[in-house]
């Protein structure tokens, strides 16, 4: 089949354009430069030049396409504002050309807001921090949109290869020589490895699905702390890891450090009974060394 992805380029877009196309997909990927166009072509994804604040410029590719993937998010303009317009012109590209079509969209579990040791799944009511308050919305909007399979996906905490979040530690460490963490440390992050995480994508656009919410998380449970000085040991990092609290974070990071001091516990058992999803990696500090080495390398 034929899969078009917004932020092709990105941490969870490329990788998740990755795995559609080592399934044999002809995927097509939305790309903002020739130089960025060049690394799509050399892993076999069709470049579509562009952006999200143009859609003129992909919305006859996405049309053309079976499963449309939005896996972008633009945080250098009005965030909001760009994934409701990028989400519409999905919604409206997938009337026509080929239908049915399959509409996933990223969203992620931080909309379940705080959980403590309390367990929940996809379908809790949701208690989302201001960051991403707007997203429970746009999830409906994509669900209950008509003549279309919409799917959302909720991936945890993103960590492996390029970084993700786990990358702020390995960044601190590295070139900042400092550690901060938001909160005392003893709260958890839902995580996921990126390579499962694309692979959770991939089974929810092949197997025909819609109008369903899918968590993604792995089963570790290594408290924030565990994780950062997990993350300091492997970077060779002696200094004071610093917790702060979140109030005084977000004098600097904004809403964002609420997110980080989330305490949360994320059910993916949806996903592996439906999708047959089975995540490889167990956790961060499983193989912390490994992250490293292939987060220093991505530097370069």
């Amino acid at each position: 089949m034929k899969v078009f992805v917004t932020g092709a380029t990105g941490y969870i877009g490329f990788n998740v354009a990755q795995a559609f196309r080592r399934a044999g997909h002809e995927v097509f990927g939305l790309v903002r430069s020739e130089e960025k166009s060049r690394a799509l072509a050399r892993s076999e994804i069709h470049p579509v030049l562009g952006s999200m604040q143009e859609p003129e410029s992909y919305s006859d590719a996405a049309a053309e396409c079976s499963v449309l993937v939005h896996a972008a998010a633009d945080l250098s303009a009005d965030t909001v504002a760009l994934d409701k317009r990028t989400v519409e012109t999905l919604l409206d590209a997938a009337w026509k050309g080929p239908r049915p079509k399959t509409v996933i969209y990223t969203s992620g579990v931080w909309v379940h807001g705080h959980t403590g040791a309390r367990m929940v799944d996809e379908t809790a009511p949701l208690d989302p921090p201001k960051l991403v308050s707007w997203r429970p919305a746009v999830e409906q909007e994509v669900l209950t949109a008509p003549g279309i399979k919409g799917l959302v996906l909720r991936p945890g905490c993103v960590y492996g290869r390029q970084g993700g979040m786990t990358g702020m530690w390995f960044g601190g460490a590295c070139k900042e020589k400092s550690l901060r963490v938001v909160g005392d440390g003893n709260n958890h992050w839902a995580m996921v490895h990126v390579d499962d995480l694309a692979e959770g994508y991939l089974l929810a656009g092949e197997r025909g699905y819609g109008g369903e919410i899918f968590n993604l998380t792995d089963r570790s449970r290594a408290s924030v702390g565990v994780m950062t000085r997990a993350a300091a040991c492997a970077a060779g990092y002696a200094g004071k890891i610093e917790f702060v609290p979140a109030a005084e974070a977000a004098k600097t990071m904004g809403d964002f450090a609420e997110c980080l001091d989330l305490d949360q516990h994320v059910d993916a058992r949806k996903a592996v009974r439906l999708l047959g999803w089975q995540p490889r990696h167990g956790g961060f500090v499983d193989e912390v060394e490994t992250y490293f080495a292939a987060w220093k390398a991505c530097q370069g």
